[in-house]
């Protein structure tokens, strides 16, 4: 029983690092197309840069969920870079 159920957990692990393993791999199509909008922004497209290098190298649980959060506050901040763009559409470079 205890074998299954550890079988089952990394099971579910494994779900879980395919879609973050997703996730890491559309940052960079994010961050180029922000990167064309506002020389700027550059220190937050570095910030979101180095949260995805941090959570692709984390290997324990407790690591991956620390850096997941970094990623998570700095996508939040380039969504909120993108959406203010979009709101002054003349200086809206990349759409």
């Amino acid at each position: 029983r205890l074998v299954q159920l550890k079988s089952l957990s990394e099971e579910g692990w494994s779900g879980i690092d395919v879609q973050l393993k997703r996730r890491y791999d559309l940052v960079p199509n994010l961050v180029a197309v922000v990167e064309g909008y506002k020389l700027h922004e550059k220190d937050v497209l570095e910030n979101v840069t180095k949260m995805r290098a941090a959570s692709m190298g984390a290997t324990t649980i407790d690591a991956k969920a620390e850096a997941e959060k970094g990623l998570t506050g700095a996508l939040k901040t380039l969504f909120a870079v993108a959406k203010n763009s979009m709101s002054h559409p003349q200086k809206n470079c990349f759409i």
